[in-house]
């Protein structure tokens, strides 16, 4: 199963649960049960898979694996790169002068929040 699931993959594992769930109670009529039996049956199995599915869902959670975290942490990253390119572009078009000077001021900060860490 993928960590991320969309809408469309949910819809999808609905429709082979019903699917499993009728394949599941005509294969249990075939094999002679009555349809009481073949019925309990084949729920047992589907909430089996159900217990499975949700301990798998549990998982991710607790692993941070969600497919929102997941999402966030790609937008984040191309955010990082767009900027990163950006703001290396802009630096690269100031004269040499003007780098030099934007360069000694973050320096000058940097050495200001060394004094005043603990």
């Amino acid at each position: 199963m993928p960590s991320s699931l969309t809408r469309a993959n949910v819809i999808q594992i609905g429709f082979f649960t019903l699917a499993i769930g009728a394949i599941g109670f005509w294969g249990f009529r075939l094999l002679g049960l009555d349809q009481a039996a073949a019925g309990i049956a084949a729920e047992a199995i589907l909430v089996f898979i159900v217990i499975i599915w949700t301990a798998t869902y549990l998982f991710r959670v607790i692993t941070g694996q969600m497919t929102f975290t997941e999402q966030r942490k790609r937008y984040r990253k191309a955010y990082e790169e767009i900027t990163n390119a950006e703001l290396q572009a802009k630096f690269d078009s100031l004269s040499k002068e003007e780098q030099i000077t934007i360069l000694k001021e973050i320096e000058n900060q940097k050495n200001i929040i060394k004094k005043n860490e603990p």
